[in-house]
């Protein structure tokens, strides 16, 4: 019955506390493009792919005291961090997941700017487009963010890096 938010919970025991909604978003849409069983549908949003039941699942788990939601003020506008509760790691002790390991792959995303995940997942997103035509999706859709070339060609060996870590 919960099991896509028992994976949503794996992902919060894996990496820790999560910082930021739009983190979290990107998080799990790099781990579904790189092969673990996540299957939440996305959209391409203002911030890149954007999933409404992701949103939805996190909320209904902060409803259901599994996961801990606080709110930060930080200048002009809200963080959210969020972590699983203890309630939330002894549902998850109770319930079986056939899921592959998600630790490591958490735990590197986690460590990564919500902006270079931001740029990893557009790029996921496009990633049946050449190269080059990512590039241009990346400085046209992307252009406040002011990536470099360089910063793509790190994204690009920053997925290669995940998926090796995936088959291991």
């Amino acid at each position: 019955m919960l099991t896509e938010h028992a994976k949503v919970m794996k992902a919060f025991a894996a990496a820790g506390e999560i910082t930021g909604r739009k983190k979290l978003q990107k998080m799990i849409y790099i781990a579904k493009k790189i092969d673990y069983p996540f299957y939440e549908k996305y959209n391409f949003h203002f911030y890149g792919p954007y999933s409404e039941e992701l949103t939805l699942r996190v909320e209904e788990l902060c409803n259901l005291g599994f996961l801990d939601e606080v709110k930060e003020k930080k200048g002009g506008y809200y963080q959210y961090r969020y972590s699983l509760t203890e309630k939330g790691e002894q549902f998850l002790g109770h319930y079986q997941l056939d899921m592959p390991p998600l630790d490591d792959c958490m735990q590197t995303l986690n460590s990564q700017s919500a902006r270079f995940l931001e740029l990893v997942s557009t790029v996921l997103y496009f990633e049946g487009l050449d190269k080059e035509e990512v590039k241009e999706k990346v400085f046209t859709l992307k252009a406040k963010q002011r990536y470099t070339e360089e910063e793509i060609d790190e994204a690009y060996q920053y997925i290669d890096s995940l998926r090796d870590l995936v088959k291991h």
